[in-house]
């Protein structure tokens, strides 16, 4: 509440202005200016005060004004009292509303046109503090989400799009870790790799055998320590040196003479040469003949001859070449293969194979030839060539190992022959892909990067949670208030007999932020106020509704808004003017409701150059919560001082008395406004025929009661007559006024009846 204006300094007219401070505002406060005088101005530092905002304040400063605008105001808060000095206030009054042109220019229209401002403005009147609370705390969760989407774009961009592929960053970032990753990477590369050879993987053959020959020891030892017990050395070395003495091809000569000798007799230990005929039984060397030429002896030499054949026909010859190529083509398809599948590796040493090989089978062989020379002498291998062959033997068990190795690949080698055959290139491309985009995601550079971005994520999908939380409660609350605005609108305009109405008001969310859509309703016909331009000659705001039309609907909106706010009773509501453009009827109207509001609200504010409208608000307000000021001219300023509003109330009872008097020879259409007068021009009547009962601002039914307690005693004020006529009188006066009759507004009136108290009343004040 405004206690006192303490003062006014270089702010329009204003230069130096204190005298107000000497007067007590009240519940009610009138402010009676002329144009030009700076009512205006005192409008535009209450707003100021209840916004904090100093520009409309500053940009009223008075011309040629040496110091800058200086306000003190005593307000509720204090102490200290509101100041505005350096261009702000120490403190404001947010509990306090105007209604003047900024509002309208700001909330309704300008000019002609209903702006998207003016919606977006009037969408928060509407809700009011508690809905524009709502609104704030989404439009802060809102806010809040394209932070957090900024955040998002700037985190998103500084994981490496090299790394990404084509995944997008939310799926990049969605992808599971994998502990084999490398070998998935690895078998999937492959794959890709043989889809993409199919010809060269379907004939390319798998390993060959790889084998080496091995030396049979045992049997080779068996071989040289084979003799013939019957025959001696000494029996055999006679048998040799006499073989010798007889000269080449001699034992295969003698061989053969042996054959010819029938086994019978050779059994026998005789029989006949069958060279000379001579008897053979005397012979030396007959006996050791049939020994040495005997077939186990032959076994003896052909044994050790086919082993000496045998060990050169596997080690020898072509076998030791075909082994290197073997190894070497055994290399070559490894590098192949091993660009599919897991190859082991299959270098092999041939040089020192072959080394190896060469002296085990020359040692070998030297045995053997050995015992050829000597077939009847056990001998057995030596260390060296013993040694030579288990050199060798090392060599042919790891060749021995590779190879079962290479035919363990050759089965993995007819699995990747089969998947190459049917491979998708375009699927293996996309797998192998998405398997390095998994190790990219979780290096532990990208991954705290990932990571930073899913955290960025998952507060703004909280946010939103919040968001839709508050948009519901947002939701839910337009959903009460919205109706109940419409139904006080219409309510107000049905009360300035305004012919139209607003329909279908509503909430609308646009990219620009919420917004109010309505329709004017006249003749049953809907004029939407929404966003677009009309087409040319078509119905709208600005060609359906006059002035006085446009200016009753801001009042109403105005009016309709304190009506929804639940602090009502703490408000301070300010009227700049709010009769403008509004028909004789209409301002009655309002003169009800600023009545009204008085007693809703913690004060109430009015500024009119309307000095009859004043004057109307000012006779039915309660005495004892009323105060008037005016702004009048001071030299080349203006000043604030008291208004004697009873002084100047005396031309309305002139007009009241020449409206009823008009009534009688032209009747109206406004017979409510008449009945209403009846009572007003007996009460001014009455203060100036009996001051000393009817003071300014006593009651007519209070002065009625007086009367009739003091009929037919010494102190009788009207005769008994003019008593009964001022009670009949009385009593239907008070049916048309608001503290005697709560249905005065919906009072039938009667035209006959109304005629006939109005000459009446006129009568009663000429006596």
């Amino acid at each position: 509440m405004i206690n006192r204006i303490q003062l006014v300094r270089n702010v329009g007219q204003f230069d130096s202005v204190s005298p107000a401070a000497n007067v007590q505002l009240a519940r009610l406060t009138l402010v009676y200016a002329e144009n030009s005088r700076g009512k205006t101005t005192l409008a535009a530092i209450l707003r100021s005060l209840a916004t904090g905002d100093p520009i409309p304040i500053a940009e009223r400063r008075r011309l040629k004004a040496q110091n800058p605008p200086h306000v003190v105001l005593d307000c509720i808060g204090g102490p200290p009292d509101a100041m505005f000095q350096n261009n702000a206030w120490n403190r404001t009054l947010p509990n306090m509303v105007v209604f003047d042109d900024v509002f309208v220019d700001e909330n309704v229209y300008s000019g002609l046109i209903v702006r998207p401002d003016h919606r977006q403005n009037l969408h928060e009147l509407i809700l009011g503090a508690q809905g524009v609370v709502l609104n704030q705390q989404l439009q802060q969760m809102v806010a809040q989400i394209e932070t957090h989407n900024a955040a998002l774009r700037t985190k998103a961009a500084a994981i490496p799009a090299a790394e990404r592929g084509t995944f997008s960053v939310d799926e990049f970032c969605a992808l599971p870790a994998r502990a084999d990753i490398d070998g998935a990477i690895q078998v999937a590369a492959r794959t890709l790799a043989a889809a993409r050879e199919q010809e060269p993987v379907r004939t390319t053959p798998p390993f060959d055998t790889l084998w080496l020959p091995g030396f049979d020891v045992a049997a080779i030892e068996r071989v040289l320590q084979q003799d013939l017990p019957e025959l001696d050395a000494a029996a055999a070395a006679r048998v040799q040196t006499h073989l010798a003495g007889i000269g080449r091809g001699a034992e295969a000569w003698v061989a053969d003479g042996m054959g010819r000798v029938p086994q019978t007799e050779a059994r026998d230990g005789g029989g006949t040469c069958p060279f000379c005929a001579q008897d053979l039984s005397a012979s030396p060397v007959i006996r050791h003949y049939r020994v040495y030429f005997s077939e186990a002896y032959a076994t003896l030499k052909r044994g050790v001859a086919e082993t000496h054949a045998t060990i050169n026909r596997t080690h020898g010859g072509e076998v030791p070449a075909n082994f290197e190529r073997a190894v070497r083509v055994a290399g070559e398809r490894r590098q192949f293969w091993s660009r599919f599948c897991d190859v082991p590796d299959a270098t092999i040493d041939t040089a020192a194979i072959g080394r190896d090989w060469r002296a085990a089978r020359d040692a070998v062989v030297a045995a053997l030839s050995a015992k050829q020379g000597a077939p009847l002498e056990r001998m057995t291998l030596a260390n060296e060539a013993r040694a030579a062959v288990t050199a060798y033997e090392a060599h042919r068990q790891s060749v021995a190992t590779l190879n079962q190795q290479l035919q363990q690949v050759n089965a993995a080698i007819q699995v990747v022959k089969e998947q190459a055959a049917i491979g998708n290139v375009t699927a293996l491309t996309g797998d192998l892909g998405r398997l390095k985009a998994v190790k990219g995601r979780h290096t532990p550079n990208t991954a705290a990067l990932c990571n930073d971005y899913l955290a960025e994520k998952t507060a703004k999908a909280n946010t939103e949670q919040l968001r839709d939380q508050a948009k519901a409660a947002l939701d839910q609350y337009r959903a009460i208030v919205f109706p109940g605005y419409q139904t006080a609108i219409n309510l107000y305009l049905e009360r300035f007999n305004a012919g139209f109405r607003v329909d279908s008001v509503a909430s609308m969310t646009t990219r620009s932020g919420p917004t109010c859509t309505y329709n004017v309703v006249i003749n049953n016909t809907p004029v939407a106020v929404a966003g677009g331009v009309p087409a040319p000659g078509e119905p709208s705001f600005r060609n359906t509704l006059s002035s006085g039309d446009r200016n009753a609907l801001a009042l109403a909106f105005f009016f309709a808004s304190l009506d929804q706010d639940p602090g009502l009773a703490g408000k301070v509501a300010v009227f700049d003017d709010p009769v403008s453009s509004l028909d004789e009827h209409r301002s009655l109207t309002t003169v009800h409701e600023l009545r009204r509001l008085a007693q809703r609200t913690s004060q109430v504010i009015v500024l009119s150059h309307r000095k009859v409208f004043l004057c109307r608000i000012w006779e039915g307000a309660d005495q004892t919560a009323r105060a008037a000021l005016q702004v009048a001219r001071d030299g080349a300023g203006s000043t604030i001082l008291p208004w004697d509003v009873d002084q100047d109330s005396i031309t309305e009872h002139d007009r009241r008395h020449a409206a009823l008097r008009t009534y009688l020879d032209n009747p109206t259409p406004n017979n409510r406004e008449i009945a209403s007068s009846i009572r007003h021009l007996l009460e001014a009547f009455l203060r100036v025929a009996y001051p000393e009962y009817f003071r300014p601002g006593a009651k007519l039914g209070i002065f009625r009661n007086l009367c009739q307690q003091r009929r037919g005693t010494p102190q009788q004020i009207l005769s008994p007559a003019d008593t009964q006529e001022l009670d009949d009188l009385t009593e239907y006066a008070h049916r048309f006024h608001h503290d005697t009759n709560d249905a005065w507004e919906t009072e039938e009136i009667n035209d006959i009846e109304l005629r006939g108290f109005v000459e009446r009343a006129l009568r009663f004040t000429k006596r």
